[in-house]
C-alpha cells in the first residue's frame, strides 16, 4: 500500500526540498531529523524543551544589539517566542526523537525553527519566512549544537534534581517517622537470611533512614559541576563566530532566566565541550542511590512475606487486588516498582558510561543517549519515590498478627545464646543454643535448669536481664 502524499508547505535548503505538514511549526531540519530518526516513539522531556527555550532567550538577549543591527524589532519577537515555550505551550511541535545522530543537531534545529516561526506568527505573518526571522542567522546566532545542548541538558537535568532531592527529603523523614513509630517493637535480626541476635524494628527503619540521608548529600554533591556551562563555546571551545559582547553577557542573562545564580562558564570552553563527566557523576551517584533502595525495598518484600508462610513481621498497606485468580491476595507492588526503577537506572548508568567513553577530540557525539538515560533515571526515580513514600512506607503497619509472629519469634531464637557468651564461653553457649532449636524450647528456660549458668552469671535475675532481647538491641546505644 502507497504512503500518502503529505499535505502541507514545501519548504527547501541546500540539501532539497521537503513538505512540512500543515499547521506545524518546526522545519525542515526537523523533517528530516523525523524521516531519519523514527527510533524511541518517545517525546522530548518538558524540562529539556523548556530548558533550551531558556537558553535561546539568554542568547537572544545577549545578542539585542547584533539583532537590531540585522532586523530591528526581532529580537523582542524571539524573546516571546521563547517566553511562550518556557510557559507550557508549543511543546507538541518538539518533535525529534531523543535519541538521533548528530550530537543534538536536529534537537537544536527542532527549537530554533519552532522559535523563528512563532516569532513569525507573532509579527502577523507566515511562517518558514527566513529572510524576516531566519533559524540559523536569528535564533542560533552566536551558538553551536555543541554549546547550546550540553547547557540546556545541565538546566534540565538541574532542575529535575532539585525536585528529586525534595522527594527524597520527604521520603527520608518519613522512614525517620516510622522508626520512632517503631522503636519499641523487639524483633530477630537476620544476617545470610538467618536468624540473628535481636534488633529493635525502629533501629532497621533508621538505619533506611540514614543511608537515603548519605545519598541526598550524595546528589547534592555530585550536581556541583552542573553549575558550570558550555555557553558561548560554539562549535570546538573557541567560541568562533560569537562576539566579545554577547560571551560576556550570555551566562548573566542566563542565570535570570533560570534562576540558578550559581551558573558560571567553564573555567575552559574547550573543556567543556569536549567532556561529559558531569553528567556521569551524577549518574554514578543516582545508580549508587538506586541500588541502596532496591536493597530496602527488598527488605520490606521479605519483612511483609506471608500472611501465613512467610515473615509477616510487617503489613503493607493493600493496593490492589494481587491475583486474578486468587482472591484476598496482597502483593508488595510498590517494592516491586523501586526494584524495578534500580533495574533501569544501573542499565542506564551503564549506557551513560559507554556513551561518555565514546567521545572523540572536541565533542561528545554521544550526548542525545547520554542525555536521554539521564534525564529518565532522574525522573523514574522522582516518580518512583514519591508514590513509594507515601502510599507504601507511610502506611507501614504492625497488625497483632505481625506483633504475635514477631515476639515468637525472638522468644524462640536461639541465638539469644549469644549474650551468655561473655559468661560462659563461647562453647557452652552454643551448646544451649543448640539445645533450644533441637528441643524447641525458650534459651531462658534451659539456662534456668543449668545450675552452672546461673551461677556464672550472677543469680536468675540477672541471668534474665542478660537474656532480655530488648536490652540486647540497647548495648551499643549505651557506648
Amino acid at each position: 500500500m502507497s504512503e500518502k502524499p503529505r499535505r502541507g508547505v514545501t519548504v527547501r535548503d541546500s540539501l532539497g526540498e521537503a513538505i512540512i505538514p500543515d499547521g506545524k511549526y518546526y522545519g525542515i531540519s526537523t523533517q528530516r531529523a523525523i524521516d531519519n530518526f523514527p527510533i524511541t516513539n518517545y517525546q522530548l522531556h518538558e524540562k529539556l524543551i523548556k530548558a533550551l527555550a531558556m537558553v535561546k532567550k539568554a542568547a537572544a538577549c545577549a545578542n539585542r544589539e547584533e539583532l537590531e543591527k540585522k532586523s530591528p524589532g526581532v529580537c523582542d519577537y524571539i524573546v516571546s517566542a521563547c517566553d511562550a515555550v518556557i510557559a507550557g505551550y508549543y511543546h507538541e511541535h518538539f518533535v525529534v526523537d531523543p535519541i538521533q545522530g548528530g550530537a543534538g543537531t536536529s534537537l537544536n534545529m527542532n527549537a530554533n525553527e519552532v522559535i523563528a516561526n512563532i516569532a513569525l506568527e507573532k509579527m502577523d505573518l507566515p511562517k518558514h519566512l527566513d529572510d524576516v526571522i531566519s533559524p540559523y542567522d536569528h535564533v542560533n546566532m552566536s551558538q553551536s549544537t555543541n554549546d547550546v545542548i550540553p547547557t540546556a541538558a545541565r538546566i534540565c537535568i538541574r532542575k529535575l534534581l532539585d525536585e528529586l532531592l525534595l522527594t527524597m527529603e520527604r521520603l527520608c523523614e518519613i522512614f525517620r517517622k516510622k522508626a520512632v513509630e517503631f522503636d519499641n517493637i523487639v524483633k530477630t535480626g537476620r544476617t545470610h537470611l538467618q536468624d540473628a541476635v535481636p534488633i529493635r524494628l525502629g533501629q532497621e527503619f533508621d538505619a533506611y533512614s540514614r543511608v537515603i540521608q548519605r545519598d541526598i548529600e550524595r546528589i547534592k554533591n555530585t550536581g556541583k559541576y552542573l553549575y558550570e556551562v558550555n555557553l558561548g563555546a560554539t562549535a570546538v571551545g573557541t567560541s568562533l563566530n560569537a562576539n566579545i559582547n554577547y560571551a560576556k553577557n550570555v551566562i548573566g542573562h542566563l542565570k535570570a532566566i533560570t534562576g540558578f545564580e550559581d551558573l558560571r562558564p567553564c573555567e575552559s570552553l574547550v573543556d567543556g565541550t569536549q567532556n561529559t563527566d558531569c553528567f556521569t557523576e551524577v549518574s554514578a551517584a543516582l545508580k549508587i542511590c538506586a541500588i541502596n533502595m532496591s536493597k530496602i525495598a527488598n527488605d520490606l518484600r521479605l519483612m511483609a512475606s506471608g500472611p501465613t508462610c512467610g515473615l509477616s513481621e510487617i503489613t503493607l498497606r493493600e493496593l490492589q487486588h494481587g491475583s486474578s485468580i486468587m482472591p484476598g491476595k496482597n502483593n508488595p507492588v510498590l517494592p516491586e516498582l523501586v526494584n524495578q526503577v534500580a533495574f533501569q537506572v544501573i542499565g542506564n548508568d551503564l549506557t551513560i558510561s559507554m556513551a561518555s567513553e565514546a567521545g572523540q577530540f572536541e565533542l561528545n557525539v554521544m550526548q542525545p543517549v547520554l542525555v536521554f538515560n539521564l534525564i529518565q533515571s532522574v525522573s523514574m526515580m522522582n516518580n518512583a519515590f514519591d508514590v513509594f513514600g507515601e502510599r507504601c512506607v507511610n502506611e507501614i503497619m504492625i497488625s497483632k498478627r505481625n506483633k504475635n509472629r514477631i515476639d515468637r519469634y525472638v522468644r524462640e531464637s536461639p541465638y539469644l545464646a549469644t549474650a551468655l557468651t561473655p559468661y560462659i564461653g563461647y562453647k557452652r553457649a552454643g551448646d544451649i543454643a543448640l539445645k533450644a532449636l533441637e528441643e524447641e524450647r525458650a534459651v531462658l528456660d534451659i539456662c534456668l535448669q543449668d545450675e552452672y549458668v546461673i551461677r556464672k552469671t550472677g543469680g536468675e535475675e540477672k541471668l534474665k536481664e542478660i537474656l532480655d532481647p530488648l536490652r540486647m538491641t540497647r548495648v551499643g546505644e549505651n557506648l
